[in-house]
């Protein structure tokens, strides 16, 4: 049975990897991790390039070591604008947070996830079919 889609998640903190593995995982979608933004940068031109492109990102705005989400996904536009990508973060007063779509997202995802918040937003993201 084919998944409802590919998603890109990128995440310094190895439980939210590895939550985010699991709840992914449940809800039939497959996925990719990425601990900053250049693997995740690298992961997204390979897969694109090799015709397995990712239904979606999802970019954490903020890594100590490495690009956080807003630079990343500047570089991802840059090498597709059709990217469709989500800002993740528990900083929920950040400017990218509070105005997302100016910075090139098409959605938030507030820390900590939550399995429905989550759900809902993939549905939303990545439509049947």
């Amino acid at each position: 049975m084919a998944g409802k889609g590919k998603v890109l998640l990128m995440d310094d903190e190895d439980i939210i990897l590895d939550v985010s593995r699991e709840v992914l995982r449940f809800l039939g979608y497959d996925a990719v991790f990425a601990k900053e933004g250049a693997s995740a940068v690298e992961l997204y031109e390979r897969e694109k390039e090799e015709g397995r492109p990712f239904d979606l990102v999802i970019l954490d705005l903020s890594i100590p070591v490495g690009m956080g989400g807003r630079e990343t996904m500047e570089k991802l536009r840059s090498y597709d604008p059709g990217v469709k990508a989500v800002v993740s973060s528990g900083y929920t007063t950040d400017p990218v947070m509070q105005d997302f779509a100016r910075y090139g997202f098409s959605g938030k995802l507030t820390k900590p996830y939550r399995i429905n918040d989550m759900k809902t937003m993939l549905e939303e993201m990545i439509p049947p079919g």
